[in-house]
């Protein structure tokens, strides 16, 4: 059955975003490129930090210069990509823009090409668009755009579970569409699937995956009554522990209520004394 690059895109799209929750087992009515396709959950897994690699400018690198103190939002997609890439970039600018934290300061992002023949400057000219969208002071040192040999991608995609193949009649690669969170040290911490990504959602990732260094004490509570489900890469509202933590809360505000009272109680009869 032969697909137009829209009809394409969209088969993609559909595929990526169901298939983990839905489960490989139905598989039969999708195209056989596609089932070569997906995001499968390596939790914890350490990316190998010697991969050597391109930034955008041209100069060698390796992973391992990007992880110090700050967890890391990983993306692997193309320059070139007619479809999903671009909506996964689109969809995390929003999701940034509107996080109450800080890329290049509270957290960086990565972009990995998964097309061993993009250069830096195509790395360079993605870069420059994306950073003009979402403007922010820090985020030129702190969006990285990486390119490498076809060697070092497939062992980061093997490592984080990201399957994707080529296409030689579309011309374009067949790939997962989400986005991942690791920790300063390199761990897969998180998983997001789709091309729009939930602001909360991405906000109590990169808390998590920073074991808690960055974000405010409210982040600390929300995440009490919060727990990340990975088959569908969201945070779930969980009533047990919010209701302890409201009975807590509660608890405390009448402490302090009581507190208030016993103290005005006792200033009225002293000056009545």
């Amino acid at each position: 059955m032969a697909y137009g690059i829209a009809g394409y895109g969209l088969l993609l799209l559909l595929h990526v975003m169901i298939l983990p929750v839905w489960g490989h087992h139905n598989t039969q009515h999708v195209p056989e490129i596609l089932q070569k396709v997906g995001l499968d959950q390596q939790l914890n897994a350490q990316i190998p930090l010697d991969l050597p690699f391109h930034d955008a400018a041209g100069k060698s690198v390796q992973l391992g210069d990007y992880f110090q103190d700050k967890p890391v939002i990983l993306i692997l997609a193309y320059f070139d990509c007619p479809n999903l890439c671009p909506l996964v970039l689109d969809g995390l600018v929003k999701a940034m823009r509107v996080v109450r934290l800080e890329l290049g300061k509270d957290f960086d992002v990565m972009t990995v090409s998964i097309n061993p023949r993009d250069t830096p400057e195509l790395a360079t000219k993605a870069k420059e668009g994306y950073l003009n969208r979402y403007r922010g002071a820090h985020a030129a040192a702190g969006w990285h755009f990486l390119t490498g040999e076809q060697e070092a991608i497939a062992r980061l995609a093997q490592t984080v579970g990201f399957r994707y193949t080529y296409d030689p009649q579309q011309k374009q690669y067949a790939h997962a569409s989400g986005i991942m969170v690791l920790t300063p040290q390199g761990r897969v911490s998180r998983y997001f699937y789709g091309v729009e990504f939930s602001p909360r959602d991405l906000r109590l990732g990169l808390v998590e995956a920073s074991r808690h260094t960055i974000g405010s004490p409210i982040d600390q509570l929300i995440l009490m009554c919060y727990h990340y489900d990975p088959m569908t890469g969201q945070y779930s509202f969980i009533i047990l522990p919010s209701i302890r933590l409201a009975g807590l809360l509660t608890v405390a505000g009448l402490a302090m209520f009581m507190g208030v009272m016993i103290r005005r109680d006792r200033r009225r009869k002293t000056e009545v004394g």
